[in-house]
Protein backbone atom coordinates (compact mmCIF):
# COMPACT_ATOMS: atom_id res chain seq x y z
CA UNK A 1 0.00 0.00 0.00
CA UNK A 2 3.00 2.29 -0.41
CA UNK A 3 1.26 4.36 -3.11
CA UNK A 4 -2.29 4.06 -1.81
CA UNK A 5 -4.38 7.08 -2.67
CA UNK A 6 -8.08 7.72 -2.42
CA UNK A 7 -9.53 8.54 -5.85
CA UNK A 8 -11.46 11.71 -6.63
CA UNK A 9 -14.61 9.77 -7.51
CA UNK A 10 -14.78 8.27 -4.03
CA UNK A 11 -16.71 9.78 -1.16
CA UNK A 12 -14.64 12.39 0.74
CA UNK A 13 -13.14 11.32 4.06
CA UNK A 14 -15.49 13.58 6.01
CA UNK A 15 -18.87 15.18 5.31
CA UNK A 16 -20.69 18.17 6.76
CA UNK A 17 -24.37 17.33 7.25
CA UNK A 18 -26.99 20.06 7.66
CA UNK A 19 -24.56 22.79 6.57
CA UNK A 20 -27.16 25.58 6.75
CA UNK A 21 -28.04 24.87 10.38
CA UNK A 22 -28.13 27.89 12.70
CA UNK A 23 -28.12 26.22 16.13
CA UNK A 24 -25.30 26.72 18.63
CA UNK A 25 -24.52 22.99 18.99
CA UNK A 26 -21.97 21.37 16.67
CA UNK A 27 -22.27 17.59 16.47
CA UNK A 28 -19.39 15.26 15.59
CA UNK A 29 -19.49 11.56 14.67
CA UNK A 30 -15.97 10.20 14.31
CA UNK A 31 -16.99 6.53 13.93
CA UNK A 32 -19.97 7.05 11.62
CA UNK A 33 -19.00 4.62 8.85
CA UNK A 34 -17.58 1.15 8.20
CA UNK A 35 -16.46 2.12 4.67
CA UNK A 36 -13.09 0.83 3.47
CA UNK A 37 -11.82 3.10 0.65
CA UNK A 38 -10.48 1.14 -2.31
CA UNK A 39 -7.01 2.62 -1.84
CA UNK A 40 -6.57 0.67 1.39
CA UNK A 41 -8.37 -2.57 0.49
CA UNK A 42 -10.22 -4.52 3.15
CA UNK A 43 -7.21 -4.70 5.51
CA UNK A 44 -7.58 -8.47 5.46
CA UNK A 45 -10.65 -8.48 7.70
CA UNK A 46 -13.76 -10.57 7.11
CA UNK A 47 -17.42 -9.58 6.83
CA UNK A 48 -18.04 -10.12 10.54
CA UNK A 49 -15.31 -7.67 11.50
CA UNK A 50 -16.54 -5.10 8.96
CA UNK A 51 -20.02 -5.13 10.47
CA UNK A 52 -18.84 -5.20 14.07
CA UNK A 53 -18.31 -2.38 16.53
CA UNK A 54 -14.58 -2.73 15.85
CA UNK A 55 -15.10 -1.13 12.43
CA UNK A 56 -17.57 1.63 13.41
CA UNK A 57 -20.22 2.75 15.90
CA UNK A 58 -23.47 1.13 14.69
CA UNK A 59 -26.42 3.49 14.91
CA UNK A 60 -24.35 6.52 15.89
CA UNK A 61 -24.67 8.39 12.60
CA UNK A 62 -28.43 7.88 12.44
CA UNK A 63 -28.78 9.22 15.99
CA UNK A 64 -26.50 12.16 15.20
CA UNK A 65 -28.47 13.01 12.06
CA UNK A 66 -31.75 13.03 13.96
CA UNK A 67 -30.18 15.18 16.68
CA UNK A 68 -28.90 17.52 13.98
CA UNK A 69 -32.46 18.06 12.77
CA UNK A 70 -33.94 18.57 16.24
CA UNK A 71 -31.18 20.93 17.40
CA UNK A 72 -30.74 22.68 14.02
CA UNK A 73 -27.09 21.69 14.37
CA UNK A 74 -24.30 21.16 11.90
CA UNK A 75 -22.84 17.64 11.95
CA UNK A 76 -19.30 16.66 10.94
CA UNK A 77 -18.99 12.92 10.27
CA UNK A 78 -16.19 10.66 9.10
CA UNK A 79 -17.00 8.40 6.13
CA UNK A 80 -14.13 5.95 6.70
CA UNK A 81 -13.94 2.93 9.01
CA UNK A 82 -11.99 3.52 12.17
CA UNK A 83 -9.96 0.42 11.32
CA UNK A 84 -8.46 2.43 8.46
CA UNK A 85 -8.00 5.46 10.72
CA UNK A 86 -9.74 6.28 14.00
CA UNK A 87 -10.48 10.01 13.80
CA UNK A 88 -10.84 10.17 17.59
CA UNK A 89 -7.16 9.30 18.03
CA UNK A 90 -4.01 11.33 17.28
CA UNK A 91 -1.56 9.86 14.72
CA UNK A 92 0.89 8.75 17.39
CA UNK A 93 -1.70 6.66 19.26
CA UNK A 94 -1.57 2.89 18.82
CA UNK A 95 -5.34 2.85 18.42
CA UNK A 96 -5.30 5.23 15.45
CA UNK A 97 -4.54 2.32 13.10
CA UNK A 98 -4.94 -0.73 15.34
CA UNK A 99 -3.34 -4.08 14.51
CA UNK A 100 -5.98 -5.66 16.76
CA UNK A 101 -9.40 -4.35 17.76
CA UNK A 102 -11.44 -6.25 20.33
CA UNK A 103 -11.29 -9.90 19.19
CA UNK A 104 -10.32 -9.10 15.60
CA UNK A 105 -6.82 -9.10 14.16
CA UNK A 106 -6.34 -6.46 11.45
CA UNK A 107 -3.65 -7.84 9.12
CA UNK A 108 -3.60 -4.72 6.94
CA UNK A 109 -2.57 -2.64 9.95
CA UNK A 110 0.26 -4.92 11.10
CA UNK A 111 3.77 -3.57 10.61
CA UNK A 112 2.64 -0.43 8.80
CA UNK A 113 5.53 1.60 7.44
CA UNK A 114 5.93 5.26 8.41
CA UNK A 115 4.99 6.15 4.83
CA UNK A 116 1.80 4.09 4.95
CA UNK A 117 0.81 5.60 8.29
CA UNK A 118 1.43 9.09 6.94
CA UNK A 119 -0.80 8.37 3.94
CA UNK A 120 -3.65 7.34 6.23
CA UNK A 121 -3.14 10.50 8.28
CA UNK A 122 -3.04 12.71 5.19
CA UNK A 123 -5.99 11.12 3.40
CA UNK A 124 -8.37 10.34 6.28
CA UNK A 125 -7.47 12.18 9.49
CA UNK A 126 -6.38 15.55 8.16
CA UNK A 127 -9.45 16.07 5.93
CA UNK A 128 -11.65 15.27 8.94
CA UNK A 129 -9.66 17.69 11.12
CA UNK A 130 -9.80 20.38 8.46
CA UNK A 131 -13.57 20.10 8.02
CA UNK A 132 -14.21 20.18 11.75
CA UNK A 133 -11.79 23.06 12.33
CA UNK A 134 -13.30 25.03 9.45
CA UNK A 135 -16.82 24.44 10.72
CA UNK A 136 -15.83 25.73 14.15
CA UNK A 137 -14.04 28.82 12.83
CA UNK A 138 -16.88 29.66 10.41
CA UNK A 139 -19.47 29.61 13.19
CA UNK A 140 -21.09 32.98 13.86
CA UNK A 141 -21.32 32.24 17.58
CA UNK A 142 -19.08 30.05 19.71
CA UNK A 143 -20.44 26.52 19.25
CA UNK A 144 -20.99 23.83 21.86
CA UNK A 145 -19.23 20.61 20.82
CA UNK A 146 -21.00 17.25 21.27
CA UNK A 147 -19.56 14.02 19.90
CA UNK A 148 -21.88 11.04 19.34
CA UNK A 149 -20.80 7.40 19.78
CA UNK A 150 -22.23 3.95 20.45
CA UNK A 151 -20.86 1.01 22.42
CA UNK A 152 -21.51 -2.72 22.67
CA UNK A 153 -23.76 -4.26 25.36
CA UNK A 154 -21.11 -6.95 25.93
CA UNK A 155 -17.37 -6.28 25.80
CA UNK A 156 -14.78 -9.04 26.22
CA UNK A 157 -17.61 -11.31 27.44
CA UNK A 158 -18.60 -8.81 30.15
CA UNK A 159 -22.17 -7.39 30.06
CA UNK A 160 -22.45 -3.63 30.52
CA UNK A 161 -25.22 -2.25 32.70
CA UNK A 162 -24.68 1.38 31.67
CA UNK A 163 -27.01 2.50 28.88
CA UNK A 164 -25.90 6.07 28.25
CA UNK A 165 -22.43 7.39 29.00
CA UNK A 166 -21.82 11.12 29.47
CA UNK A 167 -18.09 11.61 29.02
CA UNK A 168 -15.85 14.59 29.59
CA UNK A 169 -12.23 15.58 30.01
CA UNK A 170 -11.21 18.52 32.20
CA UNK A 171 -14.21 20.67 31.21
CA UNK A 172 -17.10 19.14 33.14
CA UNK A 173 -19.67 21.93 32.76
CA UNK A 174 -22.00 20.43 30.17
CA UNK A 175 -21.54 16.87 31.41
CA UNK A 176 -22.38 17.94 34.96
CA UNK A 177 -25.58 19.67 33.84
CA UNK A 178 -26.64 16.72 31.65
CA UNK A 179 -26.00 14.21 34.43
CA UNK A 180 -28.00 16.30 36.90
CA UNK A 181 -30.98 16.39 34.53
CA UNK A 182 -30.68 12.87 33.10
CA UNK A 183 -33.15 11.22 35.53
CA UNK A 184 -35.89 13.62 34.36
CA UNK A 185 -35.28 12.97 30.67
CA UNK A 186 -34.07 9.42 30.13
CA UNK A 187 -35.35 6.74 32.50
CA UNK A 188 -32.11 4.93 31.65
CA UNK A 189 -28.89 3.99 33.43
CA UNK A 190 -26.79 7.09 32.72
CA UNK A 191 -23.24 7.24 34.07
CA UNK A 192 -20.28 9.61 34.05
CA UNK A 193 -17.20 8.55 32.02
CA UNK A 194 -18.58 5.05 31.52
CA UNK A 195 -17.99 2.69 29.72
CA UNK A 196 -14.92 4.75 28.80
CA UNK A 197 -13.17 7.78 30.19
CA UNK A 198 -10.24 10.13 29.54
CA UNK A 199 -7.80 7.47 30.75
CA UNK A 200 -8.85 5.33 27.75
CA UNK A 201 -7.77 7.98 25.26
CA UNK A 202 -11.32 8.63 24.01
CA UNK A 203 -11.41 12.40 24.56
CA UNK A 204 -9.04 13.36 21.74
CA UNK A 205 -11.66 15.34 19.81
CA UNK A 206 -12.90 17.02 22.98
CA UNK A 207 -9.38 18.11 23.89
CA UNK A 208 -8.19 19.16 20.44
CA UNK A 209 -11.30 21.01 19.31
CA UNK A 210 -13.13 21.71 22.56
CA UNK A 211 -10.58 22.47 25.26
CA UNK A 212 -8.02 24.11 22.98
CA UNK A 213 -10.68 26.43 21.55
CA UNK A 214 -12.33 27.12 24.88
CA UNK A 215 -15.57 25.48 23.74
CA UNK A 216 -17.98 23.77 26.08
CA UNK A 217 -17.96 20.09 25.14
CA UNK A 218 -19.27 16.61 25.89
CA UNK A 219 -19.05 13.09 24.50
CA UNK A 220 -22.18 10.92 24.44
CA UNK A 221 -22.03 7.11 24.30
CA UNK A 222 -25.21 5.11 23.63
CA UNK A 223 -25.39 1.34 24.12
CA UNK A 224 -26.05 0.11 20.63
CA UNK A 225 -28.87 -2.30 21.47
CA UNK A 226 -30.91 0.81 22.33
CA UNK A 227 -30.51 2.19 18.79
CA UNK A 228 -30.87 -0.95 16.68
CA UNK A 229 -33.93 0.22 14.73
CA UNK A 230 -34.83 3.50 12.97
CA UNK A 231 -37.60 4.13 15.51
CA UNK A 232 -35.21 3.58 18.43
CA UNK A 233 -32.61 5.84 16.82
CA UNK A 234 -35.16 8.63 16.42
CA UNK A 235 -36.45 8.26 19.98
CA UNK A 236 -33.00 8.26 21.57
CA UNK A 237 -31.92 11.19 19.39
CA UNK A 238 -34.90 13.28 20.47
CA UNK A 239 -34.28 12.39 24.11
CA UNK A 240 -30.60 13.36 23.90
CA UNK A 241 -31.36 16.57 22.02
CA UNK A 242 -33.87 17.56 24.70
CA UNK A 243 -31.35 16.72 27.41
CA UNK A 244 -28.61 18.83 25.81
CA UNK A 245 -31.01 21.73 25.32
CA UNK A 246 -32.18 21.58 28.93
CA UNK A 247 -28.61 21.36 30.20
CA UNK A 248 -27.56 24.41 28.17
CA UNK A 249 -30.58 26.33 29.46
CA UNK A 250 -29.69 25.33 33.02
CA UNK A 251 -26.14 26.58 32.58
CA UNK A 252 -27.34 29.84 31.04
CA UNK A 253 -29.74 30.46 33.91
CA UNK A 254 -26.98 29.81 36.45
CA UNK A 255 -24.76 32.39 34.75
CA UNK A 256 -27.53 34.99 34.83
CA UNK A 257 -28.16 34.58 38.57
Amino acid sequence: MGNAKMTQDEQPAAILHNPSAQGNVLLVCEHASNRFPSAFGDLGVDAEAKQSHAAWDPGALAVAKHMSEVLDAKLVASTVSRLVYDCNRPPEAAGAMPAKSEKFNIPGNADLSDEARKQRVDQVYRPFLSLLYGTITDAVNEPVLATIHSFTPVYNDQPRAVEIGILHDSDTRLADAMLALAPQFTGLNVQRNDPYGPEDGVTHTLKLHGLENGLMNVMIEVRNDLIATPEDQKNIAEMLADLISAALEKLENEVEK
